[in-house]
């Protein structure tokens, strides 16, 4: 699967669990780390985890499983690492604090809308 389709698959699992402010910044041109980032956020742990869960599933149906998964316990901050794209699920609050998009300000924002449900 190639990281366009693979973005677009993330993009709607966490819009069919209804993830709030989903951002996709390209940062390849400024890390090592990854290509892409995806940020999102729900509105409570329970949310958020069920989110996660939604993004693994859809993509293990794709055939693609997470290098490794970090915060699923306390369901603050949880990341999925896909090598290419890392999915960044945060508690509202958490999200505020860290303020990633800050952070990661110089990447290319990559126009989703058209992978929205809403839209």
């Amino acid at each position: 699967m190639d990281t366009k389709s693979k973005i677009q698959l993330i993009v709607k699992a966490i819009d069919s669990k209804r993830g709030e402010d989903i951002k996709a910044i390209k940062i390849s041109d400024l890390t090592i780390i990854s290509d892409y980032f995806i940020i999102a956020n729900g509105t409570s742990s329970t949310q958020v985890k069920a989110i996660a869960d939604e993004v693994e599933f859809k993509l293990k149906e794709a055939g693609i499983s997470p290098l490794r998964i970090e915060g699923y316990q306390s369901a603050n901050w949880i990341v999925l690492d896909y090598s290419d794209v890392v999915v960044h699920i945060f508690y509202k609050e958490t999200r505020a604090f860290y303020n990633l998009e800050r952070l990661w300000n110089d990447g290319e924002y990559i126009n989703i809308d058209s992978f929205l449900q809403d839209k």
